[in-house]
């Protein structure tokens, strides 16, 4: 299929969609564009780099200096192309699963302004990558039923685990409970204790392991030691 130039002057589109053409057209994938190249592209056009932001409620991938620290300032990588935007019906199917902003808003709040794949909030580094920090965005997840039926539910990813999302593009609920229901007693009444604080609860092993992490080489060398290790 033959695209429509972003620049043909009988192009009946909106900034958003000729953005989208130009990125394609000019940019391409794993490609770097900076604000002002949108400017020069768009000239007299306010708010040209928002729209083009916009592309991102259509499954497009676009990251900042903040998503990757290789990027200088003012520029920005096309990741990712996604929905075909200026395909009409393409917008308008995409247009059903779309998130308002309101329940953005209540889905980062649900999950505690947190990623529901790592737990990273938004804003914190990366442990294994201290130089990136974590930038949340609400997508969602199609959820199973144990009646049967299907749904799609909001839920909050850091920009890390959407990129790896296929893992978690479906989610069986009833074999998640009957999951729950064949652990052993206690181990019942542990996983009940934490959905209700929100939150998993350190085990007695789980401190001991953070406690002896934190210790100085030297520390570590001596309990090695008197544990018969070394």
């Amino acid at each position: 299929m033959t695209l429509p130039r972003w620049d043909d002057p009988a192009l009946k589109a909106g900034t958003m969609i000729k953005g989208a053409l130009w990125l394609v057209a000019e940019v391409g994938e794993g490609g770097i564009f900076t604000k002002e190249q949108v400017r020069q592209a768009f000239p007299g056009v306010s708010q040209a780099d928002r729209r083009i932001r916009d592309l991102r409620d259509y499954g497009w991938v676009i990251h900042t200096n903040t998503d990757d620290a290789s990027l200088g300032p003012g520029e920005q990588r096309l990741v990712k192309v996604g929905i075909p935007v200026w395909d009409s019906n393409a917008r308008r199917e995409a247009a059903i699963t779309t998130i308002s902003a309101k329940q953005r808003q209540a889905t980062l709040a649900a999950d505690n302004y947190q990623c529901a794949n790592c737990g990273i909030a938004g804003g914190e580094p990366y442990p294994e990558s201290p130089h990136q920090t974590a930038v949340l965005s609400v997508t969602k997840r199609r959820v199973a039923r144990p009646d049967g039926t299907d749904t799609e539910q909001p839920l909050t990813l850091c920009k890390l685990c959407r990129a790896g999302t296929e893992r978690l593009d479906h989610a069986d609920l009833g074999q998640l409970l009957a999951d729950i229901r064949n652990l052993d007693q206690v181990d019942q009444d542990r996983i009940r204790r934490w959905m209700r604080r929100g939150r998993r609860g350190a085990t007695p092993l789980d401190r001991a392991w953070t406690a002896y992490r934190r210790m100085p080489a030297e520390a570590k060398e001596e309990i090695a030691r008197d544990l018969g290790i070394a």
